[in-house]
């Protein structure tokens, strides 16, 4: 889809320098967990265009990202602060790192990871799929949504961001039971995929989505 103007129907804040922004959806935006969008705003009068994976399970006749706020940032404070009513321009939705709802997942995210990874977990629920979500952050984020799906009978675990050995013990216990779904930062995907491998399983067989 080409790019398009769309409004902010709510911003809210889900973690510690962490908000959800719920877009209206345009016309034809089919989109599954997984799939990203192009967004850009020119907050000081320069065009930024970031990539944004989608943090809503289905797309309806709108669909959330969720955003990291870098206090420094040229572009996430600036979301941050967007008001409902508000436009930014989108393009998408992209990526082949999607989830189909066909099959038991476990769901690995660093960081603002969390946001695809609850996606793709209730998405899997939602269908009748088992899963998992293994997650790393000292301050986590949609803890609200992590509560529910334990209560839905998944299985979360969450970690601080120093506990590489525990991040090993979750993979290792986990790295059986379904699609293998890892989000983040590159330094956690690392640790990831060497923890699937270290585990007995195929790094080449997860699928992987590195923010860079």
């Amino acid at each position: 889809m080409e790019e398009t103007t769309v409004t902010v129907e709510s911003v809210r804040e889900v973690g510690p320098d962490t908000v959800a922004i719920t877009l209206e959806a345009p016309e034809g935006f089919d989109a599954l967990p997984g799939h990203f969008v192009l967004l850009t705003a020119a907050p000081d009068g320069e065009e930024i265009t970031r990539h944004y994976t989608l943090s809503s399970p289905s797309v309806t006749d709108s669909f959330e990202i969720t955003v990291g706020i870098d206090p420094d940032g040229d572009l996430s404070p600036w979301l941050a602060d967007l008001e409902g009513g508000e436009t930014v321009e989108i393009e998408g939705p992209m990526g082949a790192i999607t989830y189909e709802r066909d099959e038991d997942v476990v769901a690995v995210a660093g960081g603002p990871g969390i946001g695809p990874a609850v996606s793709v977990a209730e998405a899997a629920t939602e269908a009748g799929h088992d899963a998992a979500v293994v997650y790393r952050d000292d301050e986590p984020a949609h803890v609200d949504r992590l509560e529910r799906l334990e209560d839905a009978g998944v299985t979360v675990t969450v970690l601080e961001e120093e506990a590489d050995e525990e991040l090993a013990d979750a993979i290792e216990s986990h790295v059986e039971d379904g699609q293998l779904y890892v989000f983040g930062f590159e330094s956690f995907v690392t640790s990831v995929t060497d923890a699937i491998a270290d585990a007995g399983g195929d790094p080449e067989e997860a699928a992987v989505e590195n923010f860079g």
